[in-house]
């Protein structure tokens, strides 16, 4: 049996190389290589100033302009990298019927200038310096759809619901490119960033989301220093800003959303921040403003008739029967 070597400075290296390895492993950058082994065919694009404004794009081979879909990450603003993307079958299925896919990163709520509106206008950004770009990645500006999941899912809503954002008087030409898209899809996601919102939309007390929510919580979502006494329900500029749900109308594009969770009272974050009821909530706005919609949340009973599935619903649209802006 081979004995082990006591000496301090020998146990010393071994438990650096041992913590070295794992967070190596942990941390290294995943090639953007999709499961057919494809790599991108841009890597690392650089959209703006922070250094989590990057995005990859696989192009679909064609001479004429493709469609596009950009995938949004999840991780509660905080968290998350667009290599998720790499290993999906969407990716894939997507290039084949003849649409290009980028992946994007964006800051997280932590980075200045703090909170949501941050992360999710970093999202807007990255569509307009495509759209800018267009000629370069050999994309139809005119056929762009958005979708993500869980926070990624919530600022593709933000992005789709928002009136267009071009800002024409802006020096900046990319900031004046349309936000506009043609269909958008949410998986998991949060029906409004309006957190005081989320009592009725989840059928809870407000003292029990304050108990899950806390005040703490909330106030580093809207990019504000926690206070005690603080009223956070008079900052109604940004709240107004990030309620994605009340700016649902008919123009808007359509809609795909998926929620496979449970129901019931929820016990976690998680489980609030997923809750199938947010599906509902934009299912319920979108029928009453007369929006196309798409949605599924099996386990409360909300299914749709036609089947369809994300990927087929963002090809319709693209491809066959899109609007131009």
């Amino acid at each position: 049996m081979m004995k082990l070597n006591k000496n301090p400075s020998n146990i010393i290296y071994i438990i650096f190389l041992l913590f070295f390895q794992l967070f190596f492993s942990q941390n290294q950058t995943r090639e953007p290589i999709n499961i057919n082994g494809t790599t991108a065919d841009y890597v690392n694009e650089t959209y703006g100033h922070h250094q989590r404004n990057k995005f990859d794009i696989w192009l679909a081979k064609s001479d004429k302009p493709t469609p596009l879909v950009i995938y949004i990450h999840g991780g509660g603003f905080g968290s998350g990298d667009k290599s998720k993307f790499y290993k999906s079958k969407e990716l894939v299925k997507f290039l084949e019927k003849g649409i290009s896919v980028a992946t994007i990163n964006y800051r997280f709520q932590k980075h200045k200038p703090y909170g949501i509106l941050a992360s999710l206008n970093d999202s807007k950004r990255c569509l307009q310096f495509i759209r800018y770009h267009a000629d370069k990645y050999n994309i139809d500006k005119s056929r762009i759809g958005i979708y993500g999941s869980s926070a990624g899912a919530g600022t593709s809503l933000w992005i789709a619901f928002s009136n267009d954002m071009a800002d024409l008087d802006n020096s900046d030409p990319i900031l004046r490119e349309s936000t506009r898209i043609s269909c958008v899809g949410a998986l998991a996601t949060q029906a409004t960033y309006d957190f005081f919102k989320w009592p009725e939309i989840l059928n809870l007390p407000e003292e029990l989301m304050l108990i899950a929510n806390t005040e703490r919580r909330i106030a580093k979502a809207f990019g504000l220093k926690h206070e005690e006494g603080m009223d956070l329900k008079s900052y109604k500029k940004i709240i107004e800003e990030l309620d994605f749900l009340e700016k649902i109308d008919k123009n808007d594009p359509p809609m795909f959303v998926f929620n496979n969770q449970k129901g019931g009272i929820p016990v976690t974050n998680g489980q609030m921040n997923h809750h199938p009821l947010h599906a509902k909530a934009l299912k319920d706005k979108a029928d009453s403003e007369g929006l196309e919609s798409i949605v599924y949340a099996p386990k409360i009973q909300i299914k749709d008739p036609s089947g369809i599935t994300l990927v087929d619903f963002f090809i319709k649209k693209l491809k066959y029967s899109y609007k131009g802006l």
